[in-house]
């Protein structure tokens, strides 16, 4: 079992890190918005680069975020039952949320992922507007990776929660 709490404390690390590093963004993100807002409505000026930067920052930020979410459990679910439930139900309601909605989810969003960005890398999509972004390709590319974030960190949480159902130790909530 201390080879699966590892494994399972490794993700949650990756996880933890990734979160932490993109929570600046979110510092960066209010910056060039607030740049972006003075600069239209003191100056009359706007930069197509500027908007089209903050929705791929935007975007990061939620796609590379979502493992580290889900490690604090901050997703959405119906808390209102589940905070009332014993930790046994809790930790087979995760399971079940892991095997029939996460995975399968990410797993469509990867499958459906994987040719959209290569056709964007194999003709280095830029923006399709004047003054706009050069390489699209990579912003796509945080699909594919946020969405693996997503998923390994659904695997630890699983882990944890069988080796909680089965009295092998986990954390319950924890990694």
């Amino acid at each position: 079992m201390t080879a699966l709490n590892s494994i399972i404390n490794a993700i949650g690390r990756i996880n933890e890190l990734t979160g932490k590093a993109v929570s600046w963004l979110t510092l960066v993100l209010v910056l060039f918005v607030s740049a972006d807002v003075a600069m239209r409505y003191l100056f009359n000026i706007s930069f197509v680069a500027l908007q089209e930067l903050e929705w791929h920052i935007y975007s990061i930020i939620f796609l590379l975020g979502a493992g580290y979410t889900l490690k604090q459990n901050g997703h959405v679910r119906v808390d209102l039952i589940y905070q009332r439930l014993g930790k046994r139900h809790r930790a087979c309601i995760d399971v079940l949320g892991c095997l029939l909605f996460l995975f399968p989810g990410c797993f469509l969003v990867i499958k459906t992922a994987i040719p959209f960005v290569y056709t964007s890398y194999r003709m280095h999509e830029g923006s399709p507007d004047p003054g706009g972004l050069a390489a699209r390709f990579l912003l796509k590319s945080t699909m594919i990776i946020g969405f693996l974030l997503l998923w390994i960190q659904g695997a630890a949480m699983l882990l944890d929660r069988l080796l909680y159902l089965f009295g092998r130790d986990g954390s319950q909530g924890k990694g």
